[in-house]
């Protein structure tokens, strides 16, 4: 007899839970909208401006270079009730820079605000989200933000979310007014027209439609119904009936946006506290709970088998770190539930170093503030103390081997050189480079083996400038900044004949050791880029000293004479030689063999090489012009160009000597729509007029040496 295993039946709670994010272009009013909720929600108890003239600033703007530039650098996360629901919410960046905050948010948010500027529209950086929401399949309702302001055009904008992003953008509200003129909206839904009056637009006011607005609103209600109806059947009986109920509309729009088939729309001015309540009431009746979507994990038991995890309390944990932070009391870690309860002082096991952790403190966070909890459940948002990992981590309670599937992380695309000013800065500089590569996986660090400089990596020029900025406010230190050099080579390009003998007799034992032979080019696309033949016969050179002028050879390769950068793609060939019986010596053949390769390569008619990088922009087709423009005036070569969806992808060779400060002259160039990825192809030989200057500068630099 089979007993049926019981359903699980999701709680109240987990129902009324919705974790968000709000993204945007920069400069929407993502961060005064945050405000405004925290606001209605009674999270703060007054408002303040992010460009705080008041000195206070946003409340989700916690850093104090955030509250200068009036930007914001890293998401927060807090957390607010409205109408018996638990909302968390994490405010991203809208700058293309801090890229990485706004991807690592929406890989744990169940679904998202897309804030539009009323006059601006869909600018490239909601492209960018609206492309990063699309990879983490999150549903969103967008907010058309701004009504206030002069040349507000909300139908415009929708019309841009349906050419540009390809939405079925549907409006559930109109605007009362614009401008200066903004007094409300229509629900579309309700058909009521709702004021927001009073200190802050606290006070709500349900009324009848404006008569100028009533065949607007009916022609947009029916728009709005005859969307809907393609999610519900049971909504397409009811108009065919004429008894369509408001919940039968809420649900069928509910079902859409879920399943990422619809968009609704919703209007306002954050700043001018219009809008904001209405949009908190959209949130709770069309985006998704922790229940309405599917998260994915991989067995790691079982080949990887992907494998869909419940948000069921009582089953075992999976959790997914997904931001960590250095605070003042020690390391944070923000973990979304997805599985099962986390507790204090429970013992919990990293999946990626199968390390064992105990839990000590539990924490809902409220941008920089804390509040202490003893459990949190499948679909929560919250921070742990004093768990090192990294970024990404999936941790469990150790019933389950899985792990969640990591985030995207682009690659860096700009780089700096820098130095302490100070040398007693030094160990302060270590902690501050070790701390932010862990935090930030799209900054990185590394010491360039040829130079000994220390190398920054990042987004774009903000992004490091911002963590220069910190190093100097956070840890003290001061740093000289400058452009890293090329990674140049040397080569040659003719066969050379050498023969040298080399002689020395000072007392006592001397030195003598002849090498003769001669060297070639390896064609560059063998890559090999040193290769050694022994063609000596009769034993001119003994067998114990043909290492020795290997040893010797190898030892030229890390410097030419040319610019002083390893030498590349030199084959070298011994065929004759000398030695004597006692002045012969391991030391006396790796110096002969020294001396035969400067004398070799000299001859060999040697060349430059420059690192050439495959170089990928993406863009809308508009600026197709802009892009190769920018590409040929850095002596780039146009490999290929594809276009699709009103979108251009160029594919080019540049020298990497070319692209340093690219980022910005391709923003600049197509009003920052644009962005590129590169990577290091082949190395190929520099035009003469750069390989002059280059030697020139290599000679004054061994002068100042001297």
């Amino acid at each position: 007899m089979s007993t049926a295993v019981a359903e699980f039946k999701p709680s109240e709670k987990l129902i009324k839970t919705r974790n968000i994010g709000i993204s945007a272009h920069i400069d929407s009013g993502k961060t005064t909208l945050t405000e405004r909720i925290l606001f209605y929600t009674n999270k703060i108890h007054a408002i303040h401006e992010v460009r705080g003239k008041d000195g206070v600033g946003a409340k989700m703007d916690s850093m104090d270079l955030e509250r200068e530039r009036g930007i914001t650098i890293q998401s927060a996360a807090t957390y607010c009730q409205w109408k018996d629901h638990t909302i968390n919410i994490i405010d991203t960046p809208g700058h293309v820079d801090f890229t990485v905050e706004v991807e690592r948010s929406l890989r744990v948010l169940d679904s998202a605000i897309l804030v539009l500027c009323g006059v601006a529209g869909v600018q490239s950086q909601s492209i960018t989200v609206d492309r990063q929401m699309r990879r983490y399949n999150v549903p969103r309702v967008a907010f058309i933000n701004k009504l206030d302001r002069t040349g507000a055009n909300p139908f415009r904008v929708i019309d841009q979310l349906k050419e540009k992003l390809k939405h079925n953008a549907v409006p559930v509200q109109i605007p009362i007014g614009l401008e200066n003129d903004l007094k409300g909206v229509v629900d579309l839904v309700k058909m009521k027209a709702f004021y927001f009056e009073g200190k802050d637009g606290m006070d709500i006011q349900e009324r009848e439609i404006p008569d100028d607005l009533k065949e607007l609103a009916q022609k947009k209600h029916e728009e709005l119904l005859d969307a809907a109806s393609m999610f519900s059947d049971e909504l397409t009986e009811a108009l065919l009936e004429g008894t369509p109920t408001e919940e039968m509309i809420k649900k069928a729009i509910r079902t859409g946006t879920i399943e990422l088939k619809l968009t609704p729309v919703f209007m306002g001015s954050a700043f001018k506290n219009k809008g904001v309540q209405k949009l908190l009431d959209g949130v709770l009746d069309y985006l998704a709970s922790p229940v309405d979507v599917k998260n994915k994990a991989l067995d790691q038991a079982n080949n990887e088998e992907m494998i869909v995890l419940e948000s069921n309390f009582e089953k075992p944990l999976v959790c997914l770190a997904f931001k960590l932070e250095d605070g003042r009391y020690g390391q944070l870690t923000y973990v979304r539930v997805y599985q099962g309860k986390l507790s204090k002082g429970m013992t919990i096991y990293n999946m990626s170093s199968n390390k064992k952790h105990n839990v000590g403190r539990l924490c809902r966070m409220h941008s920089d503030e804390m509040e202490d909890i003893d459990y949190a459940e499948a679909g929560d948002i919250i921070a742990l103390f004093g768990i090192d990992c990294a970024s990404g981590d999936t941790f469990t309670d150790g019933k389950l081997k899985v792990s969640m599937e990591s985030m995207f992380v682009a690659a860096p695309v700009i780089s700096l050189t820098i130095e302490a000013k100070e040398s007693k800065h030094l160990a302060n500089l270590a902690k501050a480079l070790n701390r932010f590569t862990k935090e930030d996986p799209t900054f990185q660090t590394h010491v360039d083996q040829e130079s000994g400089q220390t190398i920054i990596k990042g987004m774009g020029e903000l992004h490091l400038e911002v963590y220069i900025e910190r190093m100097k406010r956070e840890y003290g230190v001061e740093l000289i900044t400058g452009a890293p050099q090329v990674a140049y080579r040397e080569t040659i390009t003719n066969r050379a004949d050498f023969d040298y003998t080399h002689k020395k007799q000072t007392g006592g034992q001397g030195q003598f050791g002849r090498v003769a032979g001669y060297m070639e080019p390896i064609p560059l696309e063998e890559s090999l880029n040193y290769d050694f033949v022994n063609k000596v016969v009769g034993g001119s050179i003994p067998r114990e000293y043909i290492q020795s002028v290997d040893k010797g050879f190898k030892s030229c390769l890390e410097r030419g004479s040319m610019i002083g950068f390893p030498i590349i793609g030199v084959r070298c060939v011994i065929n004759d030689g000398a030695y004597h019986d006692v002045d012969s010596s391991d030391m006396a053949f790796q110096i002969a063999g020294r001396y035969a390769f400067r004398q070799g390569f000299n001859k060999a008619n040697p060349q430059i090489l420059e690192p050439i990088m495959k170089v990928e922009v993406d863009g809308p087709s508009e600026f197709q012009g802009a892009i190769l423009g920018s590409l040929n005036q850095r002596r780039g070569m146009i490999l290929n160009t594809t276009e699709e969806d009103s979108y251009c992808k160029t594919e080019a060779e540049v020298p990497l000597a070319d692209m340093f400060g690219y980022s910005t002259v391709l923003r600049s160039s197509t009003q920052g729509k644009a962005e590129f990825s590169m990577e290091f192809s082949r190395y190929a030989p520099v035009p003469r007029n750069v390989a002059e200057e280059l030697m020139k500068k290599y000679k004054v630099h061994q002068k100042d040496e001297d």
